[in-house]
């Protein structure tokens, strides 16, 4: 067939993904830069949208950036950053106003419109989460969306896929000029044809890796692209066994892991077990943990799990049946009203939920500039490890965190010495063909998920770690072989990603000779005294 023609773009910059962190990039950079977006979806389709809760800020009296910190590294279990927590929380006030300045509709005092209205959620020891109702991302990003589709500076390209990284390595350089990244090659998913993208600078904003997993409160797009990506463009990749399980998420039949908010339970919710008609279920939380259903999300889903498999139940109850009615109805519409479409009224009947994958704390390394190991390459958001989370993430401070090194990332690529948008190769389809066999990427989809679920979920042992890594790279060389045959697809791009992201993850895991956080092995009960990150690098990692 030869080379298909290939359509190159030309940027200053280019931003892989167009969620909160891509966006606030995006809009920072206006001033010196063209940007280009890519968006794997609509805008409107990745996880910012999809975040309930909030934006975690001190801004009341009684509470401070120091006491923020504190619940940050609490929750972490020591393994933050220092550094970098300080960076995100001391930031915070500024980056909040960004937002308000922009347009963001926060929930305000019914008694004093000038104040905003704090929640609270699992492990914060204060009121400090602003929000928009309980849609908070929602909010977020169509203000933001706004913004950027109006701007002149900014060209946005939905429902493209980024392929892979072109770094001075695929333009055949060695030694230093192999470790720079001169753009990215990106597959259209509505004309099925391969475009390549020249850029000055290219972020990577695309989010989590949530579908790696059976069950997951992410959206479809979730599948560690950017991960992936900076891996094999030689970027260190570091605690991605700290995967964050969020406790509630709807169960039901008809419901599409719906998630349950952090907010529910930070303002009163109570977690029971099921009960016979005309009774309460049993309040279980007190049993695990002495902040009951306060405490952080780790210890809450490992509580969850924990009742479900003793009991061989199906789910446990999130009940706020003893709120008000109008209260529910004010602070948790979206919740009340996607509940009701499943016929559960929550004023009346208990919620039922069941843990889900919900954030990855680790991935591409970066340092307090959001920039990766690899020249003019920079992560920022879900795909990148700042050192924030440690080993695992409090409560609203995810959007924060995108804001905060959003804006960072877009400063030090001001601050750069300008460097050139080279002519980049076309793609090269010479030697594949059209795939004839796509059903062994939905079986290999489908073993991948199920097995990652079972044997590298909220409790993992040697064993089952062990049992993952073997059916891993069975299914890596299946994969690389059929890239290597095959034209790109959608299916196909994600499954080479998820793959390749659930080794990582293994990896991670079995590197991690304790229990600490998100990361639960009964095979090491004990946190170790002085632990360190896990981390990947190219070199030695595979």
């Amino acid at each position: 067939m030869g080379q298909h023609p290939t359509t190159q773009f030309r940027t200053d910059v280019l931003i892989i993904g167009g969620g909160l962190a891509g966006l606030t990039a995006a809009l920072h950079l206006t001033e010196r830069f063209r940007v280009t977006v890519l968006s794997k979806g609509g805008l409107m389709d990745g996880a910012s949208a999809r975040a309930q809760g909030g934006i975690a800020v001190a801004m009341d009296e009684h509470d401070s950036a120091a006491e923020h910190l504190q619940d940050t590294v609490i929750a972490g279990a020591g393994l933050n950053d220092l550094a970098a927590v300080h960076e995100v929380v001391d930031n915070a006030r500024e980056a909040a106003q960004w937002l308000v300045e922009n347009g963001v509709p926060f929930t305000r005092e019914h008694d004093d419109p000038a104040r905003f209205h704090l929640t609270r959620e699992g492990g914060h020891s204060a009121r400090r989460v602003m929000h928009a109702a309980d849609a908070t991302g929602r909010a977020i990003q169509e203000t933001l969306i706004d913004k950027v589709m109006q701007h002149p500076r900014i060209t946005v390209r939905e429902e493209r896929v980024a392929i892979d990284l072109i770094t001075g390595a695929k333009l055949w350089r060695t030694g230093k000029a192999a470790r720079v990244c001169h753009g990215a090659y990106a597959f259209d998913r509505a004309t099925r044809q391969v475009e390549t993208y020249a850029a000055r600078a290219t972020i990577l904003a695309t989010g989590g890796a949530g579908k790696v997993y059976l069950y997951t409160t992410n959206p479809d797009i979730a599948t560690g692209d950017g991960i992936a990506m900076a891996w094999r463009a030689g970027c260190r990749v570091a605690n991605m066994e700290f995967i964050q399980f969020h406790p509630t998420c709807l169960y039901h039949p008809q419901a599409k892991s719906f998630l349950i908010s952090e907010a529910v339970r930070g303002e009163g919710g109570i977690l029971r077990l099921p009960a016979a008609p005309g009774e309460t279920g049993y309040r279980f939380m007190p049993d695990h943990d002495s902040r009951a259903e306060l405490a952080p999300r780790d210890v809450v889903a490992r509580a969850i799990d924990f009742e479900i498999k003793k009991r061989g139940l199906d789910c446990v109850y999130l009940d706020v049946t003893h709120l008000p009615e109008v209260f529910l109805h004010e602070h948790f519409p979206t919740i009340a009203a996607h509940c009701r479409e499943y016929g559960i009224d929550i004023a009346r009947q208990p919620i039922p939920v069941v843990p889900a994958t919900h954030y990855l704390c680790g991935g591409v390394v970066v340092d307090l500039r959001a920039r990766t190991d690899v020249t003019h390459l920079y992560a920022i958001g879900e795909t990148a490890c700042t050192g924030l989370h440690g080993a695992n993430r409090l409560a609203s401070n995810s959007l924060l965190e995108c804001v905060v090194f959003g804006r960072a990332a877009a400063a030090d690529i001001a601050a750069s010495p300008p460097a050139e948008v080279p002519d980049l190769p076309a793609w090269d389809e010479s030697r594949v063909t059209d795939a004839d066999e796509e059903v062994v990427i939905s079986h290999n989809w489908d073993e991948l998920r199920r097995f990652m679920w079972n044997y590298v979920g909220i409790v993992r042992t040697n064993r089952r770690l062990e049992r993952a890594s073997r059916r891993i790279r069975l299914l890596q060389d299946e994969i690389h072989d059929f890239y290597a045959r095959f034209r790109v697809s959608n299916d196909l791009l994600e499954l080479r990603n998820l793959v390749q992201t659930a080794e990582l993850i293994v990896r991670c895991a079995q590197t991690r000779h304790e229990s600490r956080g998100l990361h639960f092995n009964p095979d090491y009960p004990d946190p170790l005294p002085a632990a360190l990150p896990t981390v990947l690098t190219p070199e030695n990692g595979r």
